[in-house]
C-alpha cells in the first residue's frame, strides 16, 4: 500500500516549484488573482523575503505542493491508499482527496497564514533526544506551565509552543538531560497551541462560509492520527491551529493500516526522513481482531440483519473503515499494569446490531436523516464535537474518567460528576482526561452549587482554571454565584477586531423559568466589581462582562433521576424557550443561545420527542448509570439492568432535606424511599430526637442504621469537628438542627453503601434514577444488550441517535404524504 506525503512550513526554499509553474498557469493564473500578487515571482524570486513570513509561506508551499501532485498523477502515478500532510501540508490531502478545489483550499490557506501570522507574539523549539512524555514531565516538574507540544514528529523530535520569554529560558532545562538537543526556530508565532486561539475563533467564522465533500481517498488527520471522518472537515482545520501536529502516531497509523511506501510529494525530503525516524524507534501499533456480540431483539429475524456497531460508527464517520478491527497500542506489560484502561480500550468496540438498529434502508430513507443531522449545527460546531449528544454528569464520580473519554472520542461528550468527590481526586481524574484526549476531543466538568460551601466551589473552580477545562454544566444553581462568574469571565477576551472570544463555555442545567432568566442575564455587576477588585478578572473582562450571558447555553432538565423538580417536558421546554428568546431579543447578544433537553432520554422516541420541541441538543444521565464505564458497583448496575419503568419513587435529597428537596430513586428491590420518606415525615413531626416514641426510635436504630442514634451523633460530631465546626454548633444550639444531622446520617451511608456494592446491605442502597434506564432496558430486552456488561455509553449513544433518525424520516414522510394529498385535491382555479 502506498501513502501519499505533504511537507508544511519549513520545508519552502527560494526557487521551488522552478519546473512547475509553466506546467499549469491556468492555476497559476488563478493563485494571482486570488493572492494579489505573482506566486511565480515569490517562490523563485523571494523579493523582499517574504517567502519566510507565514502569511506568504502557506500559500506558496499551497501551490507547490498541489502542482507537484498534479505533475505526479499525470506522469501515471497510481491513486495512493492514504494521504496525509504535515501542519499546513494537510491543505493539500485534503484538495487531493476532493474535499475541495484548487481555488477553496487557496482561500483557506491565505486566511489561515493572515491570522497566524498577526496572533499574539510566541516562540518555538525543536527538541531532539527527549520523547513527548519526559518532555512534558520535565516542563511541569519545573513550572514551565505555558510549554506546549505543538509538533510530535518522532518519538525522539518534538517542536515545543510558547510565550518567547518561557521557550527561551526551558533551554537550559532541556540540555541539561543526557543526549537532549535543543534548536530555536526562526518564527514569531507560537503555532500549533493554544496561544492561536484567537486565530483558531476567526478561522471558524471564516470556514463555516466553505461546503466540503467527503475525501474520496482516506486522509489521516493531524489532531486525531486518525481518518477525517465524515462532515468532520471544517472542525478539524479549526482545531489544528490550536492543537498538536500528530505526526508520529499518523505514520504509526498507516504503517498499522499496511502502508509500506511513503512519498513525499513536494519540495524537500523533511517526511521522509521523519518516516525513517519513526521506522526505527516507534512502537508499532497493532491491529487486533476483537470479538463481536450479537444482539437481537427478534430470534426469528436474527439471520437477516448484519449491521453493526461500527457500520453505524462508519457511516457517520467516527471509525475508520475496517473489516473486523481495532486499533490498539501494543504497550509494555508494566505500563498495561500501571494503566488498566488505556484510551484504545475506551474507543467504540464492535458489536453487532441485529434490529436494535434496524438496517439501514435507502428507498424508506427518503430524508435521509443522519445522527450528525440531529440537534443544532452551530452548537456541535461551538463544543467541537459531531453529535447533539452529551453525556451530563452523575454525581461522585458516577460520570466517571473512563465514561468521559469514551464519549470524548466517540465524537460525543461527557460531563465529569465532580459532586460529592474529594478535590485532589477532581484534579487526579482532569489530569487522567486531558492524557487520553489530548486537545483532539472535547469534555466537561460539573460545577455543583454548593450555598453551604461558597469555599468549596471556589476550589472546584481554582482546579477548573488551573487546567484550562473549556466546558462546564452547572447544575443545583437556584442564584448566581461569585465562584460561578469568575469561571465565565476568565474565559473571556477580545480579539483584534473587537470580536468577543469565549473561551469557557458554561451550560447551565435549570428546571424553571426565573432561573433560567437569571442564567441568560449578564453576570451582576455586583459580582462583577467585587471580583475586580479583589484582583480576579481583568478590567477588560470586567468590561465585557455585561455584554454577555451568564450561561453560554441552557439545559431545560424535566423529571430526571436525582435532584428534580419533577417537570413536564413538553411543558417546561416552551415556557424556556420562549424566556430564552425574549432575553436574548432584548439584549442582543451576538452569539445564539442553544436550548437542550434532559430527563427522561432513554429511547429514540423520547429524543425525538426531544429534537421536535427544538432541541438544540439532548443530555441523557440515567441510561450512562448502568454501563461498563460508569463509576458505581456492579451490584447496582446488576439491579438497574432489570429496573422497568414503573421502577422509580420519590424520596428526601440528603444534601437538601430540612427544605424537603426530593431525588427520583430506584424503589425495586429496596426499602430506602420507604425509610427516607419516615424520616423525613418524622423530622416534620418533632422538634427534637427525644421527641420520638421509644417504638419507632428503636425500629430506626435497629432496622435503618443498625447503630443506636447516640453511635451515629458520635460518628457525625466527629465528621463535623474536622468539615464544618460551624455546623456542629447549630447543632448544639438547635435540637432539631441536630435531629437533621442524624437523619441526613442514613442519606450518606445509603449511598455509600450502594456506591461500594455491600450486598447485604442492598434493602438500604440509594440509587439515584430516573424512568428512562426501565424504557431503555425495555427496548434491548433479550438481546445481549439485556446485560449491563456489554453496553458502553458511546454505543448506547449510537443506538438511540441512528434510531431517532430513522423514526424523524418517518414522520417527515408521514406528513410529506398528507402534504402531497391535500396538493393533488386541490382544484385549479383558473
Amino acid at each position: 500500500m502506498r501513502a501519499v506525503l505533504f511537507p508544511g512550513q519549513g520545508a519552502q526554499f527560494k526557487g521551488m516549484g522552478r519546473d512547475l509553474f509553466g506546467r499549469f498557469s491556468a492555476l497559476v493564473r488563478t493563485a494571482d488573482r486570488i493572492l494579489g500578487y505573482s506566486i511565480e515571482e515569490l517562490c523563485l524570486r523571494d523579493p523582499g523575503q517574504r517567502l519566510a513570513q507565514t502569511q506568504y509561506t502557506q500559500p506558496a508551499l499551497y501551490v507547490v505542493n498541489a502542482f507537484a501532485f498534479l505533475a505526479a498523477q499525470g506522469a501515471g502515478g497510481a491513486e495512493p491508499e492514504f494521504l496525509a500532510g504535515h501542519s499546513l501540508g494537510e491543505y493539500n490531502a485534503l484538495l487531493s482527496s476532493g474535499v475541495f478545489d484548487f481555488e477553496s483550499g487557496l482561500r483557506l490557506v491565505q486566511k489561515r497564514g493572515e491570522l497566524m501570522s498577526r496572533a499574539p507574539r510566541g516562540a518555538m523549539a525543536a527538541v531532539l533526544g527527549l520523547d513527548c512524555a519526559l518532555l512534558s514531565d520535565l516542563c511541569k516538574k519545573a513550572g514551565f506551565s505555558g510549554i506546549h507540544p505543538a509538533n510530535i514528529n518522532s518519538p525522539s523530535q518534538v517542536v515545543i509552543s510558547g510565550a518567547e520569554s518561557e521557550i527561551s529560558r526551558v533551554q537550559k532545562l532541556i540540555e541539561a538531560q543526557a543526549g537532549a538537543r535543543y534548536v530555536r526556530l526562526n518564527v514569531g508565532g507560537a503555532f500549533h497551541s493554544p496561544l492561536m486561539q484567537s486565530a483558531a475563533d476567526e478561522f471558524q467564522e471564516f470556514v463555516g462560509r466553505f461546503t466540503f465533500q467527503d475525501p474520496k481517498t482516506p486522509v489521516i488527520s493531524n489532531v486525531t492520527a486518525r481518518p477525517y471522518a465524515t462532515g468532520d472537515v471544517g472542525m478539524q482545520l479549526v482545531r489544528q491551529i490550536t492543537s498538536p501536529v500528530q505526526w508520529n502516531d499518523c505514520v504509526r497509523y498507516m504503517i498499522a493500516r499496511g502502508v509500506r511506501d511513503f512519498q513525499e510529494v513536494g519540495p524537500g525530503q523533511i517526511l521522509t526522513k521523519l518516516v525513517t525516524q519513526i521506522r526505527q524507534e516507534a512502537a508499532p501499533i497493532v491491529l487486533e481482531d476483537v470479538s463481536r456480540v450479537e444482539l437481537s431483539l427478534s430470534s426469528s429475524d436474527a439471520a437477516k440483519s448484519t449491521k453493526t456497531a461500527d457500520d453505524v460508527a462508519r457511516h457517520v464517520g467516527v471509525l475508520p473503515p475496517t473489516q473486523s478491527e481495532t486499533l490498539t497500542d501494543n504497550r509494555s506489560p508494566q505500563a498495561s499494569a500501571a494503566k488498566p484502561q488505556t484510551a484504545a480500550e475506551l474507543r467504540p468496540s464492535p458489536v453487532v446490531l441485529h434490529d436494535v438498529v434496524p438496517p439501514r434502508r435507502p428507498a424508506d430513507r427518503i430524508f435521509g436523516i443522519d445522527p450528525t443531522d440531529l440537534g443544532a449545527r452551530s452548537f456541535r460546531d461551538e463544543y467541537g464535537i459531531k453529535f447533539a449528544y452529551i453525556a451530563g454528569s452523575m454525581y461522585k464520580g458516577i460520570s466517571s474518567k473512563e465514561l468521559v473519554v469514551r464519549m470524548g472520542r466517540a465524537g460525543f461528550m461527557g460531563f465529569l460528576g465532580t459532586g460529592g468527590m474529594p478535590l485532589e481526586e477532581i484534579e487526579s481524574d482532569i489530569q487522567y482526561i486531558k492524557a487520553e484526549l489530548r486537545e483532539a476531543y472535547s469534555y466537561g466538568c460539573n460545577l455543583l452549587h454548593s450555598p453551604e460551601s461558597p469555599a468549596l466551589e471556589d476550589a472546584v473552580v481554582d482546579i477548573l482554571l488551573r487546567h484550562r477545562v473549556r466546558f462546564v454544566e452547572a447544575s443545583a444553581y437556584m442564584q448566581i454565584t461569585p465562584a460561578l462568574v469568575r469561571y465565565k469571565l476568565s474565559g473571556l477576551s477580545k480579539a483584534a477586531d473587537g470580536t468577543i472570544v469565549r473561551r469557557h463555555r458554561i451550560i447551565a442545567k435549570v428546571s424553571n423559568t426565573e432561573v433560567a432568566r437569571a442564567f441568560l442575564q449578564p453576570p451582576s455587576q455586583r459580582i462583577v466589581q467585587s471580583l475586580l477588585a479583589n484582583g480576579q478578572i481583568t478590567a477588560e473582562q470586567a468590561d465585557i462582562a455585561g455584554q454577555v450571558p451568564t450561561a453560554d447555553d441552557i439545559c431545560v432538565e424535566a423529571d430526571s433521576g436525582g435532584h428534580t423538580d419533577q417537570g413536564v417536558a413538553f411543558a417546561l421546554f416552551p415556557a424556556i424557550a420562549q424566556v430564552r428568546d425574549e432575553v436574548v431579543a432584548h439584549r442582543r447578544y451576538h452569539y445564539p443561545v442553544h436550548l437542550g433537553a434532559a430527563g427522561g432520554i432513554g429511547t429514540a422516541h423520547a429524543a425525538l420527542a426531544a429534537f421536535m420541541l427544538g432541541a438544540d441538543f439532548i443530555v441523557t444521565g440515567s441510561i450512562n448509570q448502568c454501563t461498563v464505564e460508569a463509576g458505581t458497583s456492579d451490584a447496582v448496575k446488576d439491579m438497574l439492568q432489570e429496573v422497568d419503568v414503573n421502577d422509580t419513587d420519590y424520596a428526601p435529597a440528603g444534601d437538601m432535606f430540612e427544605i424537603g428537596a426530593k431525588v427520583q430513586v430506584v424503589k425495586k428491590g429496596v426499602f430506602f424511599p420507604a425509610r427516607a420518606n419516615k424520616l423525613y415525615e418524622l423530622y416534620r413531626r418533632h422538634n427534637s430526637i427525644d421527641e420520638i416514641d421509644p417504638a419507632t426510635r428503636r425500629q430506626i436504630e435497629e432496622k435503618y442504621f443498625a447503630l443506636s442514634l447516640d453511635q451515629v451523633w458520635e460518628e457525625t460530631k466527629l465528621y463535623l469537628s474536622r468539615k464544618s465546626p460551624t455546623e456542629l454548633d447549630r447543632a448544639k444550639q438547635s435540637a432539631k438542627h441536630k435531629m437533621a444531622l442524624i437523619f441526613k446520617w442514613y442519606f450518606a451511608r445509603s449511598t455509600r453503601l450502594a456506591m461500594t456494592g455491600v450486598v447485604r446491605n442492598k434493602v438500604d442502597f440509594q440509587i439515584q434514577c430516573g424512568p428512562a434506564l426501565g424504557a431503555f432496558n425495555q427496548r434491548v430486552k433479550g438481546t445481549a444488550l439485556e446485560n449491563w456488561r456489554n453496553r458502553h455509553v458511546d454505543q448506547i449513544a449510537f443506538v438511540i441517535l441512528e434510531e431517532t433518525g430513522e423514526l424523524m424520516d418517518s414522520a417527515l414522510r408521514r406528513y410529506a404524504e398528507v402534504r402531497d394529498k391535500r396538493q393533488i385535491a386541490v382544484p385549479a382555479v383558473a
